[in-house]
């Protein structure tokens, strides 16, 4: 395979340009070629561009999407649904949406879930007892828990008083 020849305005390669954006953090196949297209390379030069990286491993929708869920889920809970939501918004590519959430199965999601009430139990615990509990729900509903889960997960957190 033959290097890129065509040089930005600024003087960089396609891969130059392709490696410099990956460098703050990782990126989809459809973000880097987002970026190569603004920095208006041709088309032929940004295909073997996300070529070139995805052999590398350097870019892959699915290692992205199972590495967004598990640093989501680890630094802010959210629900299977929300993390769909953020992922499509990243332009990831549906079937590695769908393998990344798999591994998100009904008992996780209630173990995040009741993370989150958990917090909001608490910093809430000052509010009389069912504003406290209509507080705690919406944030449930806001990071896209279904109501029966949210329910659920505030009855836990509250030790099952409800």
């Amino acid at each position: 395979m033959s290097k890129p020849k065509k040089a930005s305005e600024t003087g960089r390669t396609p891969m130059d340009e392709a490696l410099r954006f990956l460098g703050p953090r990782a990126r989809t196949v459809r973000e880097v070629e987002r970026h190569l297209d603004k920095c208006e390379f041709g088309e032929v030069e940004i295909d073997a561009v996300t070529a070139r990286l995805t052999e590398l491993g350097l870019i892959g929708d699915e290692a992205y999407a199972r590495e967004y869920v598990r640093t989501r889920l680890a630094t802010k809970p959210v629900s299977r649904e929300h993390l769909r939501m953020q992922l499509l918004a990243h332009e990831a590519d549906e079937a590695a949406i769908d393998l990344a959430l798999s591994e998100v199965d009904g008992e996780a999601q209630a173990k995040n879930a009741l993370a989150v009430a958990g917090k909001y139990v608490r910093q809430y615990a000052k509010l009389p007892p069912e504003e406290q509990r209509e507080m705690v729900i919406r944030r449930l509903l806001s990071r896209g828990y279904g109501y029966d889960e949210a329910r659920a997960a505030l009855e836990a957190a509250l030790g099952g008083e409800e």
